[in-house]
């Protein structure tokens, strides 16, 4: 296991949910000096400064500046929310005459019986009062607090059979047995409320809202006969964030006179990238147009910088299933440990094209990291991811790409162990590589 796969299982094991793993985001950046800024204040950004932006705590931007006016944008894209459980109001429920269980909802397309017979937990975010207003507060109950039991094989002959599972009836976790204090009478409602409230070190009636997730309390493992394969919750899209931020601050080490280096990082990937934080929004375009005014830019200055970037949309990739390998394309199956992945689709639910692949291969060839190609079979559709829904805002040449990885959107997912590290040496290669002229591209 190379030192880069190390530190992002340390980093995904630190991020039960996209709030935290924010978090450890901005934590990296302050360790390597960027500063952060305020999306509702004015910025005043120096030549070669390091900054970041957060908006609604589950997505940042980071960047570094340039010592002229820019003439284009190098942008990494990978969201921070992964498939799970949300808490709703009100959550707890007596069942059975002997539990208390959690009224939950699905976010994002899970596979849900993954999440069967595992130690849980909940973290997330709360908002609390304090002097007549309202501050935010992250919460991770860090101990195995929840299960979701199956039903016995005695009770459900037909259980190997490939029956359905519904969400509202079979995926309730439970939280405690009911009356556990000798008190027939206890009352259900409110222990999620104490359980966040003495975690947070505060009353409970101080709570006034939040956004609370399950979480899989499995920690990240490495395995095989060559320590070759990881597993670990939220390798989709965690693995990709995290390994393409080392390769930022990696570069951010190096001056780059006219190019602003960025880092993105979005939520809401799961659920269709629909909100103020997530792809489809302005998120990007609204940091890149402020560099560009901070740099005095004219609006053409920055439409031709815009017109001259690039981007990576880095989100996971299918590698070939060792118990089902008729479910890929039967010439392009990714593998683990081989490398970086360049995703294609003729419907452009993956951006990448003839002019951004040959670039990423350019790349890839200068470093000496292997490149695979991932289609899907043909009469398959996949899923889409953030590269052609942020073009709706900004629009850039861009090349999908991903690691190869096993059981995707499981509640415990399984990649290479040797791929980290090329998928870091490729993102600090494209931050400081030349700007490109597209004059012959566009001809």
């Amino acid at each position: 296991m190379t030192e880069t796969t190390e530190r992002i299982l340390q980093m995904i094991q630190q991020s039960p949910t996209a709030f935290h793993a924010v978090e450890t985001v901005r934590n990296e950046l302050k360790e390597r000096g960027f500063i952060r800024l305020q999306e509702t204040r004015p910025w005043a950004l120096q030549p070669g400064g390091r900054y970041y932006v957060i908006r609604n705590h589950s997505s940042v931007i980071s960047f570094r500046m340039p010592e002229k006016k820019p003439r284009s944008f190098r942008v990494t894209a990978s969201h921070s929310d992964s498939p799970c459980f949300k808490l709703k109001a009100d959550p707890e429920m007596q069942a059975s005459g002997a539990y208390i269980k959690l009224n939950v909802e699905r976010y994002g397309g899970m596979i849900i019986r993954s999440w069967l017979d595992r130690p849980l937990s909940l973290a997330g975010r709360i908002f609390v009062r304090e002097d007549g207003g309202l501050r935010e507060k992250l919460v991770n109950i860090d101990r195995d607090l929840l299960m979701i039991p199956s039903l016995a094989i005695h009770m459900d002959r037909k259980v190997n059979q490939g029956q359905s599972l519904n969400l509202q009836t079979d995926m309730l976790p439970v939280v405690s047995s009911f009356g556990e204090k000798g008190r027939e009478d206890e009352a259900a409602e409110g222990k999620v409320k104490a359980l966040l409230a003495e975690e947070a070190g505060l009353p409970a009636e101080d709570i006034l809202g939040g956004d609370i997730f399950v979480y899989n309390r499995m920690k990240p493992i490495v395995w095989g006969e060559n320590q070759e394969f990881i597993s670990s919750g939220r390798l989709d899209d965690l693995e990709c964030c995290f390994t393409t931020l080392l390769g930022f601050t990696d570069a951010a080490e190096k001056d780059l006179e006219d190019v602003v280096r960025m880092h993105a990082v979005f939520d809401n990937e799961e659920v269709g990238s629909g909100t103020a934080q997530g792809a489809d929004s302005t998120f990007l375009q609204d940091v890149m147009t402020r560099i560009a005014e901070a740099c005095g830019c004219s609006r053409d200055e920055f439409l031709a910088a815009a017109a001259a970037s690039l981007m990576l949309s880095c989100d996971n990739a299918h590698a070939v299933h060792p118990n089902h390998a008729e479910k890929a394309d039967p010439v392009n199956r990714p593998r683990m440990n081989h490398g970086i992945v360049l995703k294609y689709d003729a419907s452009q639910k993956y951006t990448t094209d003839g002019f951004s692949g040959a670039y990423v291969k350019l790349l890839c060839e200068q470093q000496g990291i292997p490149v695979q190609v991932f289609t899907n079979r043909s009469d398959m559709p996949g899923g889409s991811t953030l590269g052609n829904i942020s073009q709706a805002h900004v629009s850039m040449r861009t090349a999908d790409i991903g690691l190869p990885q096993l059981a995707m959107h499981s509640a415990y997912e399984t990649a290479g162990a040797r791929d980290p590290e090329y998928l870091r040496r490729l993102a600090s290669a494209f931050f400081i590589a030349q700007p490109l002229d597209f004059s012959e591209v566009d001809a």
